[in-house]
Protein backbone atom coordinates (compact mmCIF):
# COMPACT_ATOMS: atom_id res chain seq x y z
CA UNK A 1 0.00 0.00 0.00
CA UNK A 2 2.69 2.77 1.06
CA UNK A 3 4.00 2.36 -3.13
CA UNK A 4 0.73 4.00 -3.99
CA UNK A 5 1.48 6.24 -2.27
CA UNK A 6 4.35 6.96 -2.87
CA UNK A 7 3.72 7.19 -6.33
CA UNK A 8 0.77 9.70 -5.49
CA UNK A 9 3.04 11.92 -3.67
CA UNK A 10 5.68 11.67 -6.98
CA UNK A 11 3.08 12.55 -9.56
CA UNK A 12 1.87 15.26 -7.30
CA UNK A 13 5.06 16.81 -6.95
CA UNK A 14 5.56 17.04 -10.42
CA UNK A 15 2.17 17.81 -11.43
CA UNK A 16 1.98 21.34 -9.43
CA UNK A 17 5.36 22.58 -10.84
CA UNK A 18 3.99 22.04 -14.31
CA UNK A 19 0.30 23.59 -13.39
CA UNK A 20 2.16 26.49 -11.79
CA UNK A 21 4.34 27.07 -15.26
CA UNK A 22 1.29 26.69 -16.95
CA UNK A 23 -0.61 29.55 -14.77
CA UNK A 24 1.18 32.46 -16.85
CA UNK A 25 0.50 30.84 -20.64
CA UNK A 26 -2.77 30.07 -20.10
CA UNK A 27 -5.99 32.31 -19.05
CA UNK A 28 -7.21 32.12 -15.88
CA UNK A 29 -10.24 30.77 -15.94
CA UNK A 30 -9.21 27.50 -18.40
CA UNK A 31 -6.21 26.90 -16.04
CA UNK A 32 -8.11 25.79 -13.06
CA UNK A 33 -10.53 23.20 -15.18
CA UNK A 34 -6.73 22.23 -16.55
CA UNK A 35 -5.75 21.73 -12.67
CA UNK A 36 -9.06 19.92 -11.90
CA UNK A 37 -8.52 17.44 -14.77
CA UNK A 38 -4.81 17.01 -14.21
CA UNK A 39 -5.44 15.92 -10.60
CA UNK A 40 -8.43 13.38 -11.75
CA UNK A 41 -6.43 12.46 -14.56
CA UNK A 42 -2.38 11.43 -13.24
CA UNK A 43 -2.86 11.73 -9.70
CA UNK A 44 -6.93 10.38 -8.66
CA UNK A 45 -7.42 7.78 -11.25
CA UNK A 46 -3.98 5.81 -10.91
CA UNK A 47 -4.67 5.98 -7.63
CA UNK A 48 -7.81 4.25 -8.19
CA UNK A 49 -6.19 1.47 -10.53
CA UNK A 50 -3.28 0.58 -8.21
CA UNK A 51 -5.47 0.24 -5.47
CA UNK A 52 -7.60 -2.89 -7.29
CA UNK A 53 -4.53 -3.89 -8.12
CA UNK A 54 -3.48 -4.31 -4.51
CA UNK A 55 -6.87 -5.54 -3.60
CA UNK A 56 -6.98 -8.31 -6.57
CA UNK A 57 -3.32 -9.66 -5.56
CA UNK A 58 -3.76 -9.84 -1.99
CA UNK A 59 -7.51 -11.08 -1.49
CA UNK A 60 -6.67 -14.92 -1.10
CA UNK A 61 -4.07 -13.73 1.23
CA UNK A 62 -6.72 -11.35 3.42
CA UNK A 63 -9.26 -14.14 3.14
CA UNK A 64 -7.74 -17.41 2.90
CA UNK A 65 -4.76 -17.82 5.37
CA UNK A 66 -3.97 -18.68 8.73
CA UNK A 67 -2.69 -14.72 9.11
CA UNK A 68 -5.65 -13.06 8.32
CA UNK A 69 -7.51 -14.37 11.38
CA UNK A 70 -4.49 -13.97 13.41
CA UNK A 71 -4.41 -10.37 15.45
CA UNK A 72 -1.13 -9.33 14.39
CA UNK A 73 -1.77 -9.17 10.92
CA UNK A 74 -2.95 -6.00 9.51
CA UNK A 75 -5.14 -5.98 6.38
CA UNK A 76 -4.42 -2.68 4.82
CA UNK A 77 -0.67 -3.51 4.76
CA UNK A 78 -0.78 -7.24 4.63
CA UNK A 79 1.71 -7.75 6.84
CA UNK A 80 2.39 -9.74 10.09
CA UNK A 81 3.10 -6.69 12.44
CA UNK A 82 4.10 -8.64 15.36
CA UNK A 83 7.23 -10.09 12.73
CA UNK A 84 6.83 -7.15 10.43
CA UNK A 85 7.04 -9.85 7.24
CA UNK A 86 4.51 -9.76 4.75
CA UNK A 87 2.48 -13.43 4.61
CA UNK A 88 2.47 -15.35 1.39
CA UNK A 89 0.06 -18.24 0.28
CA UNK A 90 2.93 -20.57 0.51
CA UNK A 91 5.35 -18.97 3.40
CA UNK A 92 3.53 -17.86 6.78
CA UNK A 93 5.77 -15.43 8.57
CA UNK A 94 6.12 -17.18 12.04
CA UNK A 95 5.13 -20.62 10.66
CA UNK A 96 1.68 -20.51 12.94
CA UNK A 97 3.62 -20.84 15.80
CA UNK A 98 2.98 -17.26 17.15
CA UNK A 99 -0.48 -17.12 16.19
CA UNK A 100 -3.15 -15.54 17.88
CA UNK A 101 -7.19 -15.31 17.38
CA UNK A 102 -8.47 -12.09 16.83
CA UNK A 103 -10.93 -11.51 19.95
CA UNK A 104 -9.05 -14.23 22.35
CA UNK A 105 -11.47 -14.81 25.20
CA UNK A 106 -8.77 -13.33 27.60
CA UNK A 107 -8.53 -9.87 26.43
CA UNK A 108 -12.17 -9.38 26.64
CA UNK A 109 -12.26 -10.84 30.40
CA UNK A 110 -9.16 -8.15 30.81
CA UNK A 111 -11.26 -5.47 29.48
CA UNK A 112 -13.77 -6.34 31.68
CA UNK A 113 -12.35 -6.50 34.70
Amino acid sequence: MGHIIFWAIVRTALLIPAMWALYGVVDYRYWWWMVIFSVAAIIIYPISIQYRIFIEENKEIIEHTLCSTCKSFDKTAVICMKLDKHPTLKELPCEGLEWEPVGNENEQKEIDI
